[in-house]
């Protein structure tokens, strides 16, 4: 009966203890490596200057809104440190005339990546299911793709046979952000963040003429995410 006793003592102790170390594992804790996937909004809160000369006077520019499918990297550092890494698609952003020229319609198109790594503080402890964070990130945003309209081509002066073009200055900006991630169990979470990054461009076009551009969006995102 004593040895059956060990036997089942044993027994429960290393159930027990396989239980502790696979939590561990799968925990949010120094050298947890993760993986997501979802969508992003990058929805420009745009302060524009006005178009140079020769143009018509208050002539200003307003930016769409955009989202595609992201997803990200994670790397625990410390058991409350990450560094991260969102990725995805491009987005794809309209330009339309505002101030002097409103109501003209779209003007252009581009095409942008804002590569961001994040630094991030994670409150709660690492086994704890629900953990917010906040974090600061530097991005790069790289322009590419752009596209003129007839309307642009107008107001500028350009002609059918020499319309205007236009290409945007890549930058560089600081991006704060707030967000959670919420254990669906073990493995699988839900990660939702609010972000915002202050950038500043300039945009030239063919005619000579230029306008400065503060973008600084609001960024949402949503997404499904795996730990390994």
């Amino acid at each position: 009966e004593n040895t059956m006793q060990y036997f089942s003592f044993s027994s429960g102790c290393l159930a027990a203890a396989a239980l502790v170390l696979c939590s561990s594992a799968s925990a949010q804790v120094a050298g947890t490596l993760s993986v997501r996937l979802g969508a992003t909004h990058i929805s420009p809160q745009v302060s524009s200057g006005y178009l140079s000369t020769p143009s018509f006077p208050g002539t200003t520019v307003g930016v769409g809104s955009a989202s595609t499918l992201t997803g990200g990297l994670n790397y625990m550092v410390t058991d409350h440190w990450a560094l991260d890494l969102p990725l995805g698609l491009a987005f794809k952003h309209d330009f339309y005339g505002t101030g002097a020229i409103d109501g003209i319609g779209q003007l252009g198109q581009t095409k942008v990546v804002p590569a961001t790594l994040f630094a991030q503080y994670l409150f709660n402890e690492p086994t704890a299911k629900f953990r917010p964070y906040i974090g600061l990130g530097v991005t790069y945003s790289r322009f590419f793709k752009n596209r003129s309209t007839a309307a642009l081509t107008g107001v500028t002066g350009g002609t059918p046979a020499n319309p205007t073009t236009a290409w945007i200055e890549n930058k560089w900006g600081l991006t704060p952000q707030i967000g959670f991630v919420w254990s669906i169990n073990e493995r699988w979470f839900v990660d939702a963040a609010y972000y915002k990054s202050f950038l500043k461009t300039t945009t030239h076009l063919s005619s000579g003429q230029t306008i400065d551009m503060k973008l600084n969006p609001n960024i949402f995102s949503f997404a499904i995410g795996y730990r390994f």
